[in-house]
């Protein structure tokens, strides 16, 4: 069951995707929603409260599809890597289409230093690192070889999406996210 707080976190993170924040004032974002400024200051103490939240927030379903789509990869059995990592892009797209826009929007704010970004620009990396070598160890990635292909993993699907989100070019941007599996892979 959901809290009224995450409810209205909810609608403030989807009217932010589809707007951005640029610099949007708390009763700006308030009256968005359907609610008082009041109310956001109640739940979130702040504007940067608020959007600290939502930075957390926007992290949050990232990591989330990372785990979705690799909850089958058990470390027991056979994995097919390629599969697992295409699943994973096409997931990653999807949620790029509705978060993308935002959560680059936040990077560079975090990239900047504003306070509210200060949770993501800890996490943007560092955050996936671990979560990602492991991953890629479990595909066969050498031991030797795991952190540094992590990093570049990150590196390369957030470039990636970043294209497809300026030139809506997926079909182009799909034949790259395949070559880089494929230079990812020849580490295996």
């Amino acid at each position: 069951m959901t809290t009224a707080r995450e409810r209205l976190l909810a609608k403030v993170v989807d009217h932010l995707a589809a707007n951005g924040v640029a610099d949007a004032s708390l009763r700006e974002i308030a009256a968005a929603v359907g609610t008082s400024h009041r109310m956001l200051l109640h739940h979130f103490g702040s504007r940067e409260g608020l959007l600290a939240e939502v930075v957390r927030a926007v992290e949050a379903s990232q990591r989330a599809a990372l785990a979705e789509v690799f909850a089958g990869a058990d470390a027991g059995g056979p994995v097919d890597a390629r599969q697992l990592s295409a699943r994973y892009w096409d997931t990653l797209v999807e949620v790029a289409q509705r978060f993308g826009v935002l959560f680059f929007e936040l990077s560079a704010h975090a990239a900047v230093g504003r306070a509210y970004a200060t949770t993501l620009r800890e996490d943007l990396v560092d955050g996936w690192l671990p979560g990602v070598t492991e991953l890629l160890g479990r595909l066969g990635v050498k031991p030797d070889d795991a952190p540094a292909a992590a990093r570049l993993a990150v590196a390369a699907s957030r470039g990636l999406l970043l294209d497809v989100l300026v030139t809506g070019d997926r079909q182009a941007v799909d034949e790259a996210a395949r070559l880089f599996d494929r230079l990812l892979f020849s580490l295996t």
